[in-house]
């Protein structure tokens, strides 16, 4: 685990905070990366709304990771010029698709949620899992 002011981003530009946190893939870790996205966030002077809402954007995508991947889950959080990017990696190897067609009370909707509070999503599929990216606009 990492919190720093730093020069440098995880996505090439400079970044004024930049925090990592790496878990074993288990939905029984998935509370500490939200807990810690939460006090990091908090201390990184982020606003209750914009807070809130990344918080359960890490809680989505950890659940996920924690679901399909298979050895680790990696949380990567950068406040970059009132942009918060929201980076988790996991072991996993198949992008997973929404199916309409199979509706669930319980699962299937966290994609949906993070789609709509986040201003940008990605995932993308790595040599060694996937990654999926959310970007939240934080006011000063």
């Amino acid at each position: 685990m990492t919190d720093s002011p730093s020069p440098s981003s995880l996505l090439g530009q400079p970044c004024r905070h930049e925090a990592l946190l790496t878990l074993p893939a288990q939905e029984a870790h998935v509370s500490a990366a939200r807990h810690f996205a939460a006090d990091l966030l908090e201390t990184w002077s982020v606003p209750a709304g914009e807070r809130d809402s990344a918080v359960l954007i890490v809680d989505e995508l950890a659940t996920n990771a924690a679901q399909y991947g298979r050895e680790r889950m990696t949380l990567r959080l950068a406040l970059d010029d009132g942009t918060l990017h929201i980076v988790v990696t996991d072991s996993g190897m198949a992008v997973k698709r929404h199916r309409p067609d199979i509706a669930s009370d319980e699962h299937g909707r966290g994609t949906g949620i993070v789609q709509y509070l986040a201003q940008s999503t990605e995932v993308h599929q790595t040599r060694s899992g996937r990654e999926v990216r959310a970007c939240l606009r934080c006011s000063p």
